[in-house]
C-alpha cells in the first residue's frame, strides 16, 4: 500500500488536471506590505497551510524600496522570510511570496486584501481596473476615506465601485506589532449582505491568538475603523500636555459619542451595537493608549505645535504613515460643507490644531461648548 501523504500536500499538485479541488480553492494576495499588512500577511499564510480550500502560497504586494545595505526590499523579504523594514523579527511563513509587480501579485487572485494607506487607493485601483480575475473578493483593512465633490467616499466603496467587486472590511483593536508576537486580540469584519463570504474572511484571519466576529454593518465597522485615529490624535494632545487620565477618558467618551452620530448621520443603516465590537470601542481604546496616531500626537503637543506632523512622521514612523491627520481634514470637510461643525467639535477642533490655527491646548477649551446632539 503506497504510504498516505500529509494532510497539505494536495495543495501543491494543484496544477495536475485529475485534482478536483483545483477549480475550487481560493488563492490570496495581500495588496500592501508595511507593518499592518505584514502582520495580515502572516496571520494568512497561517491558515491557508492548514485550510484545504485555499491554496497555501499567499502573494504580498510590495512598494519596492531600496534598503540602506543597496538589497531591494522585495529580495530581503523572500530570502529572510521576514520584512526587515516594517516588521523586524517577525517570519512571515515560508508560504508568503513578495512580488514588487502589482499586476502580477493579483492575476491568480480570487481573494484581495487590500492593507496600504488610504491616500495611496485611489492610483492602486486605477492599476488594477481590469487586472484582476472575475468574480474576485474583496477584503478592506484600510482606515480612511476619500472626500470628493459629491461627497465622503469610505475605501471600500472605492474598491468596489472602481474594480466591480464586493467588498468587505477587518477592522479592530489591532496593535500590529502586537498582534505579531501573537498576543491575543480581536477584530471585526463588515459585511454588506452575503454571511457567507463574511464567514470565509472570518476563517482565514482567525488564529487561537486572532478572534475575528462578522456584523453585517459594513459602514459602522469602516467609519469605526476611520475615525478613532482622529480621536487618538485627540488623546495625544492630553498625553502631551501631562493633562492626566480624567481629561484622557472624558475626550475617548466625548470622541466615541462623535463617532457614531457621524457614521449615523452619513450613514442611516449604522448599528449602534457595532460601537461594542473590537471595531468600536476597543479600537478607540488601544489607540488612544499605543497607537502611532497618538505617540505622534503627544510629539506635537510637547513640541508646542512647532514642529509639522510630516517632520515628526518622518523622524518617528521609520516610512510608516498616520491616517490620522489625513483624516481629520476629510472629516472637517464633510463637516463644513454640510454645515455640522458645531456639531463635532472635537472632530473640528483637532484638524484646526493640526494645521495650526489652534493651539494643543485647545483640546480642552472646546468643552464650553455645547453641541445640539438632539439634531443627531
Amino acid at each position: 500500500m503506497a504510504p498516505v501523504p500529509p494532510p497539505e500536500t494536495h495543495q501543491h499538485t494543484t496544477n495536475s488536471p485529475t485534482n478536483i479541488h483545483s477549480r475550487t480553492m481560493s488563492k490570496v494576495t495581500v495588496v500592501g506590505s508595511g507593518n499592518w499588512g505584514s502582520v495580515a500577511a502572516k496571520l494568512i499564510a497561517s491558515n491557508t497551510l492548514h485550510l484545504p480550500s485555499f491554496h497555501d502560497e499567499v502573494r504580498m504586494w510590495v512598494f519596492e524600496e531600496t534598503l540602506p545595505s543597496g538589497e531591494k526590499l522585495t529580495d530581503a523579504i523572500n530570502q529572510s522570510n521576514e520584512n526587515v523594514k516594517y516588521l523586524p523579527g517577525i517570519k512571515l511563513g515560508k508560504n508568503v511570496v513578495a512580488d514588487p509587480d502589482i499586476v502580477n501579485a493579483v492575476k491568480d487572485a480570487t481573494m484581495l486584501v487590500f492593507v496600504t494607506p488610504h491616500q495611496f487607493m485611489e492610483g492602486i485601483c486605477r492599476r488594477l481596473v481590469g487586472k484582476i480575475k472575475e468574480g474576485v473578493e474583496a477584503i478592506s483593512l484600510i482606515k480612511g476615506m476619500e472626500v470628493k465633490m459629491e461627497g465622503p467616499c469610505m475605501i471600500s466603496s472605492l474598491i468596489s465601485e472602481q474594480l466591480g467587486v464586493n467588498c468587505c472590511v477587518l477592522m479592530g483593536a489591532n496593535i500590529a506589532n502586537e498582534i505579531a508576537v501573537e498576543k491575543f486580540s480581536e477584530a471585526t469584519v463588515g459585511y454588506k449582505a452575503d454571511k457567507a463570504i463574511a464567514e470565509k474572511w472570518v476563517q482565514l484571519f482567525s488564529t487561537p491568538y486572532f478572534m475575528v466576529a462578522a456584523v453585517q454593518d459594513v459602514e459602522g465597522v469602516e467609519l469605526c475603523g476611520t475615525l478613532k485615529n482622529v480621536v487618538a490624535l485627540a488623546a495625544g494632545f492630553v498625553d502631551g500636555l501631562d493633562m492626566g487620565n480624567n481629561t484622557k477618558a472624558a475626550i475617548m467618551r466625548i470622541g466615541l459619542r462623535e463617532m457614531r452620530a457621524f457614521s449615523k448621520l452619513l450613514f442611516s443603516s449604522v448599528k449602534d451595537n457595532t460601537f461594542f465590537e473590537s471595531c468600536g470601542v476597543a479600537d478607540l481604546i488601544t489607540t488612544c493608549l499605543g497607537g502611532r496616531n497618538r505617540k505622534v500626537a503627544e510629539a506635537f503637543a510637547k513640541n508646542g505645535g512647532k514642529r509639522s506632523f510630516d517632520d515628526l512622521e518622518a523622524e518617528m514612523l521609520q516610512g510608516q504613515k498616520l491616517q490620522g491627520v489625513s483624516t481629520a481634514k476629510e472629516v472637517y470637510e464633510v463637516l463644513s460643507y454640510r454645515g455640522w461643525l458645531e456639531l463635532f467639535p472635537l472632530f473640528a477642533t483637532v484638524h484646526e490644531i493640526c494645521i495650526g490655527r489652534l493651539p494643543p491646548s485647545a483640546i480642552v477649551e472646546y468643552t464650553g461648548h455645547k453641541p445640539n446632539l438632539a439634531l443627531v
